[in-house]
């Protein structure tokens, strides 16, 4: 009896740490999505990884201290989207993701070249939601400066 018990446990355990993996796969697929989207300019590949609400904010250190920036989605789109002269390549690295249930959270730090040329680095927080057409953004929130890269 000890061993059945033992057995279904191990079973019950192995089917969640299986289902994780397959949500953290998909997970890495939306935000690695987002990122090919940029390189390619394309706008409609990069919709199709955000929730419609979607919601944007960068942590900005200015000379007053620092501040919460709202960036507009919708212009966000628009600009990669628009033809520019050099790629937007943003390179990340998954450092931890986080799932409760249909709600997942990625740290994720980046550097960002412009064609080969580096611009800027920091960490992006991803918020997603699982809905029925798969993981979707709904908040991202990022820092930005010049040196001092997290790894």
């Amino acid at each position: 009896m000890k061993k059945i018990l033992l057995l279904s446990i191990v079973l019950i355990l192995s089917i969640k740490t299986f289902a994780q993996q397959t949500d953290q796969d998909a997970i890495k697929q939306t935000v690695n999505t987002l990122f090919d989207a940029m390189r390619k300019g394309d706008s409609t590949l990069l919709r199709s990884t955000f929730a419609k609400n979607i919601v944007f904010h960068s942590v900005a250190n200015k000379k007053e201290g620092t501040t919460l920036v709202t960036e507009n989605a919708n212009d966000f789109i628009k600009a990669i989207g628009t033809p520019h002269k050099e790629v937007y390549d943003e390179r990340i690295t998954f450092n931890n993701i986080k799932i409760d249930g249909d709600l997942a959270s990625v740290w994720a730090p980046y550097k960002f070249y412009l064609g080969k040329t580096f611009s800027h680095c920091g960490v992006d927080v991803f918020q997603l939601m699982k809905t029925k057409d798969g993981w979707k953004i709904i908040y991202i929130v990022d820092t930005r400066r010049k040196d001092n890269c997290p790894e």
